[in-house]
């Protein structure tokens, strides 16, 4: 029996456009350990953000399986939250409201007034102290998805799904929320870490952040290679990037990436 948290075994997905149908992706297989971070990369239109949409149980799959905790999943669950590429904050709601109504689902049983005493926490804890009665239009975008993150977190799920939450970011705000994230599931070990997996075309944001990267190929999607973070935590991204060790480890992402574009174009092996 798997001790996995996640365990995806031979996924394989199907679409139908204008009465064509394309494989999306085929015969994926990877598990993901309780409290690790997963990232996933590749080409444009490998397939990254359809997986994600299977494990939110949003979309079905036409072979294989995703189990979390042992058990065959299906459809939408409480113990996945989701981070979304944009912001996906309810406009009519203020942010503090915004935040908590996601705890209202998932966490049921909470009375209004506890929920927003944990709304207020968690807006503290993204930085947004002050701005629970703003609507999300009165946000700058950064500021959007440190709400969007604060309601993810203040749901206490134990997985957390999150597809580019920050490619739709500025770089230095980016370079902000990612030290963010990173230290809020990192945390002071008093609870254990959510199982995180992370979608990203930014392969310098998935180094930093994951324990394992999920290379995937293009068109269809399939598993390429998995390869370990070989970086120890906590991480110091301005000292990590000034080594010998991370321009290596980059470049061998990169060639794995490259390479396989190069292949599928009849071309020769890709130099980095």
């Amino acid at each position: 029996m798997s001790t996995n948290k996640i365990e995806i075994k031979n996924l394989t997905v199907n679409y139908t456009e204008n009465k064509h149908s394309f494989n999306a992706l085929h015969d994926v297989s990877f598990g993901v350990r309780s409290g690790e971070f997963v990232s996933v990369i590749g080409a444009s239109g490998c397939g990254k953000s359809t997986l994600l949409s299977v494990l939110e149980g949003i979309r079905k799959a036409a072979g294989g399986t995703v189990e979390i905790d042992g058990k065959t999943l299906r459809g939408t669950g409480t113990e996945r939250g989701v981070v979304f590429q944009h912001y996906s904050l309810f406009p009519w709601m203020t942010t503090r409201d915004n935040i908590a109504f996601g705890i209202k689902q998932a966490r049921r049983g909470i009375k209004r007034g506890e929920r927003l005493r944990i709304a207020d926490e968690f807006l503290g804890k993204v930085g947004l102290t002050g701005f629970g009665s703003k609507y999300p239009s009165q946000l700058s975008g950064g500021m959007q998805q440190r709400a969007a993150i604060a309601r993810a977190l203040a749901m206490n799920t134990e997985i957390l799904l999150m597809d580019e939450p920050f490619s739709a970011i500025d770089a230095k705000n980016r370079v902000i929320l990612q030290e963010l994230l990173l230290s809020l599931w990192e945390g002071d070990g008093s609870e254990p870490r959510k199982t995180v997996v992370f979608v990203t075309h930014d392969i310098d944001e998935a180094i930093l952040l994951s324990d394992r990267i999920v290379v995937l190929t293009a068109h269809p999607g399939t598993v390429h290679e998995i390869v370990e973070v070989p970086f120890d935590r906590p991480r110091n991204r301005s000292e990590l990037v000034k080594t010998d060790a991370y321009g290596t480890f980059r470049n061998r992402l990169l060639s794995l990436l490259y390479q396989d574009v190069a292949e599928r174009i009849g071309g020769e092996e890709v130099v980095i």
